[in-house]
């Protein structure tokens, strides 16, 4: 594998630059002095900014984008090898790497590197234990998957030799990675276009954490069916967490204010160690914060910097954000595409004020709808209504013959009030004529369905 010496300043070429995660790794080089372009399929405020960083973004994949000067390129795995700048750097011999090789390279680079992981809560425990890290004045590296307020963006670049980042495990990426310290938040079935079934993903998480060094410390949730599975034969420190009995971290008293943000107590060894005072809602964050509580009392911070970090923690752009009201109508976004997720969401909105639920749901990929077709419709019958809209294609091609009609007919026989509507402009349509002040909107998705919220209030 090709290696880059950060020492050395050289050209590295980006495809598929305005991802935010790519986006992300770019800005680090920029800071470090590197050449640095890219191309996308379209101008975002994210390749906006980099242009503004002296990045050189090109709108498109062609050949001619990679330049005579280019000493390395940098892809993600939704390039395929038909991508006309791909074939390019295949034809000339250029030096490639993978965003995951990539990100494993500047790991090298820090002294304690740590890597967030789970199917579920990666970038808002790394938000939330990186917002733990300033408080504790440690100047970190962030590189997190979405827009993060306290740093004004998706990446810091700190001079300390702490660095923190997702890990996903999709297409085994993270098995590139070099952490010191490794956080397992959960493991479910999931990206089931690539991973045979759960089995093979327990596989894969398990060969994540034998990436860690005897002197490294595998963090991780204890309410994991067979976690020991991962840990058995482990020659790390090994910290367990969670709300089973028997853990090294648990939560028990959890409560909510009457905005629905969680308080609890965090025992340690069965002690009392502190009352813990989020900013966020949802039991799900209480046990993200016990993640990130553990990993800061590895690295050696004391209660009250932590409990002060957490409180800062005031949530990330796309997890349950506050995006304003229309007619007396609170809207919400969320980035929830799994039933899981979804279902800790509709949970912790039973502490958050509102009359009627109104949920519009984006699909996520035709894999993932149909793999958890059954759970989606289990979850989202909870909903008081519930709009669908098409399935968000993203990497994929409809060959199963899978569609949100199917959920609709299956969710509508629950008894559940439940619409589709083939675009955007009715269900914003349908909307302002069926919500009530006090109801609380929530556009549900990973896709762009965040945009029918935004629509509502302009």
């Amino acid at each position: 594998m090709y290696k880059i010496d950060f020492s050395n300043p050289i050209h590295a070429h980006f495809i598929g630059i305005g991802g935010i995660s790519m986006s992300g790794l770019a800005r680090i080089l920029l800071m470090e002095d590197f050449t640095v372009s890219g191309s996308d399929l379209t101008q975002s405020p994210i390749t906006q900014d980099l242009c503004d960083l002296g990045a050189k973004v090109f709108y498109g994949h062609k050949a001619s984008n990679v330049g005579p000067n280019v000493d390395c390129v940098i892809y993600t795995a939704a390039i395929s090898p038909d991508n006309e700048e791909f074939k390019e750097v295949i034809r000339r011999k250029i030096p490639i790497l993978t965003r995951a090789e990539f990100l494993g390279q500047i790991m090298l680079n820090y002294k304690m590197p740590i890597a967030v992981s789970g199917t579920h809560g990666k970038t808002t425990t790394t938000s939330m234990l990186s917002s733990v890290l300033l408080k504790g004045k440690m100047d970190p590296t962030i590189s997190v998957g979405g827009i993060l307020p306290i740093i004004g963006g998706n990446i810091r670049v700190g001079t300390s030799d702490v660095f923190i980042t997702e890990a996903c495990e999709y297409a085994n990426s993270f098995l590139d990675f070099n952490p010191e310290i490794s956080i397992i938040l959960n493991i479910e079935a999931d990206h089931l276009d690539f991973f045979k079934d759960l089995e093979s993903i327990m596989d894969t998480f398990k060969e994540f954490a034998k990436k860690l060094p005897p002197n490294g410390t595998l963090i991780i949730n204890g309410d994991i069916k067979d976690y020991q599975y991962i840990t058995n034969d482990l020659d790390c420190n090994i910290i367990t967490y969670g709300f089973s009995d028997g853990l090294d971290y648990t939560a028990s008293n959890i409560s909510y204010n009457d905005q629905g943000q969680v308080s609890f107590d965090c025992i340690k060894d069965g002690e009392l160690l502190d009352n813990i005072s989020l900013s966020v809602i949802g039991e799900h964050n209480a046990s993200n914060a016990l993640a990130s509580i553990a990993a800061a009392k590895v690295l050696g911070l004391g209660m009250d910097t932590i409990k002060a970090g957490l409180k800062d923690f005031c949530g990330v752009d796309r997890r349950f954000e506050y995006k304003g009201s229309f007619n007396g109508v609170h809207i919400i976004d969320d980035y929830a595409h799994h039933p899981t997720e979804v279902e800790a969401t509709l949970k912790a909105i039973e502490h958050y004020p509102h009359r009627e639920l109104w949920c519009v749901f984006q699909p996520h990929t035709y894999t993932r709808t149909k793999a958890l077709f059954d759970d989606f419709v289990e979850v989202l019958s909870k909903v008081d209504h519930l709009i669908l809209t098409d399935i968000y294609a993203a990497r994929e091609k409809n060959t199963i013959g899978i569609s949100s009609k199917d959920l609709l007919a299956k969710i509508a026989a629950t008894g559940t009030d439940v619409n589709y509507f083939e675009t955007f402009e009715e269900i914003e349509d349908f909307l302002k004529k069926k919500c009530l002040p006090g109801d609380l909107l929530i556009t549900m998705g990973a896709g762009d369905v965040v945009n029918i919220g935004e629509n509502l209030l302009k």
